[in-house]
């Protein structure tokens, strides 16, 4: 073969070479693998992507909740109550002018009681100052505590009447609005407060948030912060409800348990304050002269009204030992 036949041979094998080598990676599957691969990176990263839009977009949710748990815990801080706001929490229509003449009213007459039985000036002015000042407080707090303690035992049937009222598809006006006309005192007259709110302009979580001003109770305050998230964030209402539910029963059982277990120390206390009242009792009974020294000569009120103050440090520090916060 001469020059030319072995160039033109040399070139046909560089072009069958340069053809083969093109076309291995595609007869091999190379090419497919590597176009696989950068489909499955670009499949990580959009998962990556939208995991990151996920968490950014649940922080920002945590964010608005935390925001909405502090500007409540704000708005619902402990402050000190006045005469007008415990008189509301006790259920009580009174204004504060007829507060002061009731107050009045009992003082003269505790006086006037006392300066009748004991013919001194002085135990009049103390039971005027007693009937005037405490009673009418003490009337006052008796009636608020006793009427907390109702609306705690019933505002559980009123949260599931509105997880009820939900999954039935009713909105949740409608709901407050069927407690605010069925429910049992005073969570009816408490809700139909929030509903009146509601006719006046505000939204239902201000109007539930106003619930805490006149039921001062973790309840309460648990049920407003549940509805302002919700109202804020979104979310299942029906579900978060269902929990909220179910923490207030467990509170209550757990209430129920701790009363039970401190029936005891309470009776003990019980007797235990009540036995100097029962000795002093039957001793005057069965020798009144002797008893009398008490009352009768100076030495003796001295220490009675020592012996009276003892006796209230010892009360209240057996009450402190057996009364539990949940």
């Amino acid at each position: 073969m001469d020059s030319n036949q072995i160039i033109a041979l040399t070139l046909v094998a560089i072009v069958i070479g340069a053809i083969g080598y093109t076309l291995l990676p595609y007869l091999t599957g190379s090419v497919r693998g590597e176009r696989r691969q950068a489909a499955l990176l670009q499949g990580n990263l959009r998962v990556k992507n939208a995991a990151s839009d996920r968490s950014q977009e649940l922080a920002q949710r945590r964010k608005q909740i935390a925001e909405s748990i502090k500007d409540l815990d704000k708005k619902t801080t402990k402050r000190k109550l006045t005469l007008e706001a415990r008189m509301l929490q006790a259920g009580l229509t009174w204004t504060k002018p007829k507060f002061f003449m009731i107050s009045a009213m009992v003082g003269v007459f505790v006086g006037f009681l006392l300066l009748m039985i004991s013919g001194n000036l002085l135990y009049a002015l103390a039971g005027m100052v007693i009937g005037g000042f405490g009673f009418p407080n003490w009337f006052v707090n008796f009636m608020r505590k006793r009427r907390i303690n109702k609306f705690v035992q019933e505002f559980p049937n009123a949260v599931d009447v509105i997880i009820r009222g939900i999954k039935a598809g009713l909105p949740l006006g409608d709901c407050l609005r069927i407690i605010a006309a069925e429910a049992a005192e005073p969570v009816r007259s408490e809700f139909r407060r929030v509903v009146e709110a509601q006719t006046m302009g505000l939204t239902i979580a201000e109007s539930v948030e106003r619930l805490t001003e006149s039921i001062p109770t973790p309840e309460a305050n648990f049920f407003a912060i549940v509805i302002n998230i919700q109202q804020k964030a979104g979310g299942n209402l029906s579900e978060a409800l269902g929990n909220l539910a179910r923490v207030l029963r467990d509170r209550k059982k757990m209430q129920l348990k701790i009363k039970a277990m401190s029936a005891e120390a309470k009776a003990s206390a019980g007797i235990i304050g009540a036995l100097p009242f029962v000795v002093s009792g039957m001793v005057y009974l069965t020798s009144p002269r002797y008893m009398e020294l008490l009352w009768l000569t100076p030495s003796g009120r001295v220490v009675m009204v020592v012996c009276g103050f003892w006796m209230f440090i010892g009360v209240m520090s057996m009450r402190k030992m057996i009364a539990f916060d949940i």
